[in-house]
């Protein structure tokens, strides 16, 4: 059976949320939902003030958290976006949530038109405005596993969506003779290396090495366009093995759409190895369902919100009590690869036995202990103890 929180005000109950759920997490068990606990989340609830939250697509615990960047630097801009912005500048792969401290924004790709410079950075030069678009709130949808933007240069629709180790993009172009995607590997964090070759005309593979808050950290990917590529622009230089390696690496990617107006693409990422990232994409993500892979990612959240039921209050504390219940889902992530490799913290390759996931610290552990920690506790024990 399922427990009902009944006759306690949203806000006594959001405040008491860890002792009820120690007193009574016993009585739930999992099942699946017929309510659709996901209409009570507003993903956009923590992106302003200092909040430090994202809106992007994630899966619980999921190790892709795939969100639009809206700033370069800045405290507030800690979780790669802020509501008080009206510029998109790309969607990368890994966002911290809740932290007083800026690192992620791992490998961005943003849809554009036309041929974009790249230059070398320099200075005060910023090459992202060259690719950077304005966006309105009205033409935003943030749902979990689900986020959507209508980009302003270009008139582009960019939707995401994710699996626990792939982010999934679909972009929808209205001038399709001009469409384009930028590969930006020297977004935000100050780049120690990184790398990117052409495996053919459809995919391409890379890693990039970064120190922010973690010092040395390092995220492989393998990206599969559903069109094929016609040329590529870079700012960087091929190296003999054909290549592009250093530390301040952009390129824009051409597409011939034809009577097409759609480009998905799909990225898998890593933290042991290129390999990683292509056995995680095989396993999770091998066809172009997106509308599918959206719904899977609904299903998941619904089912992980579904464990805590609660009645009376108000829409809007409904809304506060779910939307608080899913921020403490996002982390820490999965980070082992789905043949259970994962890289320890003495920085060597280690490999899972018997079980199914392993977490890293990408959590706010002062502010939060006293109210997350009692939640997963009840929800996951397996999950804290590891």
């Amino acid at each position: 059976m399922k427990y009902q929180y009944r006759s306690i005000s949203a806000f006594s109950r959001c405040l008491g949320l860890s002792l009820l759920i120690t007193a009574c997490c016993s009585l739930i068990t999992a099942q699946t939902p017929a309510v659709g606990y996901t209409r009570w989340v507003n993903p956009f609830i923590g992106t302003g003030g200092h909040g430090h939250t994202f809106p992007g697509a994630t899966m619980p615990f999921g190790m892709v958290q795939l969100s639009p960047d809206t700033r370069i630097d800045n405290w507030d801009g800690s979780s790669g976006y802020h509501y008080s912005d009206d510029i998109i500048y790309g969607f990368s792969h890994t966002h911290l949530s809740g932290t007083g401290i800026p690192d992620g924004c791992d490998i961005l790709f943003m849809p554009t038109v036309g041929y974009p410079q790249l230059p070398r950075t320099r200075g005060n030069e910023t090459p992202e405005k060259n690719y950077q678009s304005t966006f309105s709130h009205s033409n935003e949808k943030a749902e979990p596993g689900y986020y959507s933007v209508r980009l302003d240069k270009g008139d582009i629709l960019a939707e995401l969506t994710a699996t626990s180790r792939v982010g999934f993009h679909r972009y929808t172009f209205q001038r399709k003779a001009e469409a384009a995607v930028v590969l930006d590997l020297k977004w935000r964090d100050k780049v120690l290396d990184s790398e990117f070759r052409i495996v053919d005309d459809k995919r391409i593979e890379g890693y990039r090495r970064s120190s922010s808050w973690a010092k040395n950290q390092i995220v492989y990917f393998v990206a599969e366009f559903s069109e094929t590529f016609s040329t590529m622009s870079a700012g960087g230089n091929w190296n003999s093995s054909g290549a592009m390696k250093g530390t301040d690496m952009r390129a824009a990617l051409h597409f011939r759409l034809g009577s097409r107006n759609k480009v998905l693409l799909k990225v898998a990422i890593s933290h042991v190895s290129i390999e990683g990232a292509r056995k995680n994409l095989a396993a999770e993500l091998p066809g172009w369902d997106f509308d599918k892979v959206r719904s899977d990612a609904k299903a998941a959240w619904n089912k992980e919100l579904s464990k805590i039921e609660v009645s009376g209050g108000t829409d809007a504390q409904t809304t506060t009590f779910y939307t608080a219940l899913y921020h403490t889902m996002i982390q820490p992530n999965i980070f082992n690869d789905v043949d259970g490799r994962y890289k320890g913290h003495d920085g060597k390759v280690h490999q899972l036995s018997g079980y199914a996931g392993v977490s890293r610290p990408h959590v706010s552990k002062d502010p939060t202990a006293r109210k997350n920690h009692p939640v997963r506790s009840k929800q996951r024990p397996p999950l804290l103890r590891k």
